[in-house]
């Protein structure tokens, strides 16, 4: 079995298909799989939830067959180049297949009160040129984790600004912990810790009105500081940041090995089960807590080629149910999409872990996702980021290389 990620950060493993009989009308529906084993696989949650919206409509069959995250994105692609997409597709990208115009708007396959009751940064995420297709399933966001035993050990608090962490690093450093601060800009998941810290510095991959701007004088300062006071004084560990994935560098927290880093809510999980006590506040920023931090979302998309639209509307909006949607994200650790989910879950004693990442989703920032462009982009930004802080690298050579990249793509959408 191969360990895989998707677009939120999640680990996910197993693949597999399910369907049913058929009927007046079949719809199918290509699914990502959230679970690590076989136990948890997302095939038992699209299992129950068909078998519940079967019965209340005789009419309509529904087939869903469940890929890993290693897999599901090239099946859809396939079926799409073979001419046979299915009905829906939960996936982590929907740009592409929206500016071919393959997909159904927003609007022709959701109700009105469905359609209102998404959080609205996921929704304005889901355009493409100001309309909506891509239509949020599951979404996560980033805190600072520290180890609680370390800095009780050295008598630290959780920095709220980044010399303080700095100064935290240090102080672990001389402590002997292994990674002060674990800096993954390996590349499994570098566009994710590099955009929280753009974030935290100020500024981001785009500008207000969504144009590349990795270059930008704030973002250089950001690597510059990274480079200078993290990277330079041995601050992120025996393994360069360029190196360092994001899988191991959790791996390496739930050993009790790392003092801070940036994580998502299945760090929890993977900590607690190793016995590590930890912490989560916001992202510290340049001079206080950052203004923003990273928000990521999955993606539910509908395809015109077999019609169906009115199926898949009355279907999408029982997938979308307050219980439905506290179902999915309660079972895989992630934040509902929908305010009157969220409202729930900020209230249920049930749910008070995943609270620090609740309360940061209103500010949360998304990937540039409605530009064809991202996915070249974000490829780019991993494979080249972890050298702007490489004792002989340059922050503002390696982002200038990166916004030539993307301004180049992004004149080709």
């Amino acid at each position: 079995m191969i360990a895989v990620v998707s677009a939120l950060g999640m680990t996910a493993v197993l693949g597999g298909c399910g369907s049913t009989g058929s009927s007046d009308v079949t719809l199918k529906l290509v699914a990502a799989d959230y679970g690590d084993s076989a136990a948890n696989s997302s095939q038992k949650y699209w299992d129950k939830l068909v078998k519940d919206y079967e019965s209340q409509h005789p009419g309509v069959k529904v087939e869903v067959s469940v890929y890993s995250w290693n897999d599901v994105d090239r099946k859809v692609k396939e079926m799409v180049d073979a001419g046979d997409p299915p009905d829906m597709a939960q996936i982590g990208a929907y740009a592409d297949y929206a500016a071919k115009g393959l997909l159904y708007k927003a609007d022709d396959v959701l109700s009105i009160p469905v359609q209102a009751d998404f959080l609205g940064q996921l929704s304005r995420a889901g355009q493409v040129r100001h309309v909506q297709y891509g239509i949020p399933f599951a979404a996560s966001t980033r805190v600072l984790f520290y180890n609680k035993t370390l800095f009780g050990r050295a008598g630290l608090t959780p920095p709220k600004t980044w010399d303080q962490l700095a100064a935290d690093a240090r102080v672990l450093k001389a402590e002997g912990v292994k990674y002060p601060y674990a800096l993954p800009l390996g590349p499994e998941e570098a566009q994710a810790e590099t955009m929280q810290w753009l974030l935290s510095g100020g500024a981001g991959y785009t500008d207000d009105i969504g144009t590349y701007t990795l270059d930008s004088a704030q973002n250089v300062e950001t690597f510059t500081w990274l480079k200078d006071e993290l990277v330079g004084k041995g601050l992120t560990g025996p393994v360069a940041p360029g190196k360092l994935n994001r899988a191991d560098a959790f791996a390496a927290f739930a050993d009790g090995e790392v003092g801070m880093l940036n994580g998502h809510p299945t760090l929890m999980q993977q900590a607690a089960k190793k016995g590590v006590k930890f912490g989560m506040v916001p992202m510290p920023g340049r001079n206080g807590t950052a203004k923003a931090t990273m928000g990521v979302a999955d993606w539910m998309m509908a395809f015109k080629k077999n019609g169906h639209r009115d199926q898949i509307n009355d279907f999408l909006d029982f997938v979308y149910s307050q219980k439905n949607v506290l179902d999915f994200s309660r079972e895989y650790g992630l934040l509902p999409v929908t305010g009157s989910a969220s409202d729930v879950m900020a209230a249920a004693e049930e749910d008070k872990k995943l609270r620090p990442f609740l309360e940061e989703l209103p500010v949360a920032r998304l990937y540039p996702v409605g530009k064809t462009s991202w996915a070249q982009v974000s490829a780019d930004i991993k494979k080249r980021i972890g050298q702007a802080v490489a004792p002989d690298g340059s922050p503002s050579a390696v982002l200038g290389q990166l916004q030539a990249t993307a301004s180049t793509a992004e004149s080709a959408e």
